[in-house]
């Protein structure tokens, strides 16, 4: 698996880096997703590798 080196520690806005590929993780390719609020934000946060993007 290819990984694209993001910043896995920081949370990113998706107004900033909307996903390259409708629906997948920018960093793995993955459609798998958790989803949780955080200091009133959305943060989707990849399956698979823990990339984290406040929609």
């Amino acid at each position: 698996m290819e990984y694209k080196n993001f910043d896995l520690n920081k949370i990113y806005d998706f107004k900033e880096y909307p996903d390259v590929k409708d629906g997948r993780c920018d960093n793995c390719g993955n459609t798998l997703f958790k989803s949780s609020v955080m200091e009133g934000k959305f943060i989707r946060e990849c399956r698979q590798c823990g990339m984290k993007k406040s929609i």
